[in-house]
């Protein structure tokens, strides 16, 4: 290398965007990257609170940020754009192209946190098709209350034998129905403890329910059939061995990293595992797709019921950097 551009163009290209901000927020032929380099960053970070609303968000090409906004949690109640609650499949889209490139750059703690975030929210991906949205808080009363519903009921109405939700996830349930009505501290705080339990339960209404309740029972047979498929095969994702990895990570409970033949051995473990379901088998049988885990693009299609592939958000990101440092 000969100059220090070329360095900075390199850490472009391996998307190094905090490296890149600390080394040119100093730099006054650099003015306006910094910025750019902050997005990228968050958006590396799944920071979802803060997708497309960076502190020098003049910075930042517009498309960018209305891509990285697809994919933002509101924040309030009433918030527009929707985002991740609208669909979840921009989402996923990104947290393939986040797992691709910590792949490549050997960051396994952070690749087996966003497999993690992958699997609390899956059987939300499987809920959307029904739904018409992701689970949001705002619109998902009708479709989950009314006569014979035991959605969110205490365990003094519903009883443990006609609900299998935990309390927790009953409470979850119940806060789900009316955080809307509540301030944005109130709506952030269930966003950041309750919506993935909530997501977990819906999972267990389509999939794993042994006396279901008229969440599910009032969708017709073919409707809830391929649901409760998609829904299983979420709910299994989230028990095998790659996602158990993040309670030996720092992310987790200890304080190993798994190496990346760590992490490519549970999740060869995890995919013999899948294919014993018959969507799992449909969705992991195709050749190498060259993916660093392979067949998890297919995997969360086959959730969706819709083709998610890696996104090039970052690699947008990353290009556009390494033009402007020519």
């Amino acid at each position: 290398m000969e100059t220090a551009r070329d360095v900075l163009g390199v850490l472009a290209r391996r998307h190094a965007f905090g490296d890149l901000e600390a080394l040119v927020g100093a730099a006054p032929s650099s003015a306006g990257l910094a910025g750019l380099c902050a997005f990228g960053q968050r958006v590396l970070d799944l920071d979802a609170e803060d997708f497309g609303m960076p502190e020098a968000a003049g910075d930042v090409p517009r498309d960018l940020l209305d891509r990285a906004r697809a994919s933002r949690m509101p924040q309030a109640p009433r918030e527009r754009p929707r985002g991740a609650l609208a669909s979840l499949r921009p989402a996923y889209a990104l947290l393939l192209e986040v797992i691709d490139i910590r792949w490549r750059r050997r960051e396994m703690a952070a690749l087996v946190a966003a497999v993690h975030i992958a699997a609390e929210y899956l059987p939300l991906l499987a809920w959307e098709t029904v739904l018409g949205h992701a689970g949001d808080p705002a619109l998902i009363g009708p479709a989950v209350t009314g006569e014979g519903s035991r959605f969110g009921a205490p365990l003094e109405q519903g009883g443990p034998r006609d609900c299998e939700h935990t309390r927790p996830e009953r409470s979850a349930c119940d806060r789900a129905l009316r955080v809307a009505a509540e301030p944005p501290s109130g709506w952030r705080a269930y966003l950041d403890r309750q919506h993935s339990q909530v997501a977990s339960a819906l999972g267990d209404c389509a999939a794993r329910c042994r006396t279901p309740c008229s969440v599910v029972t009032r969708l017709d047979d073919g409707v809830r059939a391929d649901l409760a498929a998609r829904c299983g095969l979420a709910l299994d994702f989230g028990d095998t061995a790659v996602v158990r990895l993040r309670h030996a990570a720092p992310v987790g409970h200890g304080f190993g990293v798994p190496s990346p033949e760590e992490v490519r051995t549970a999740w060869n473990r995890a995919r013999a595992s899948l294919r014993h379901r018959p969507l799992g088998q449909q969705a992991l049988a195709g050749p190498d797709d060259g993916y660093p885990l392979p067949g998890l693009p297919a995997l969360f299609s086959a959730v969706a019921a819709a083709p998610i592939l890696p996104d090039t958000l970052l690699d947008d990101v990353s290009t556009r950097l390494s033009r402007a440092l020519t």
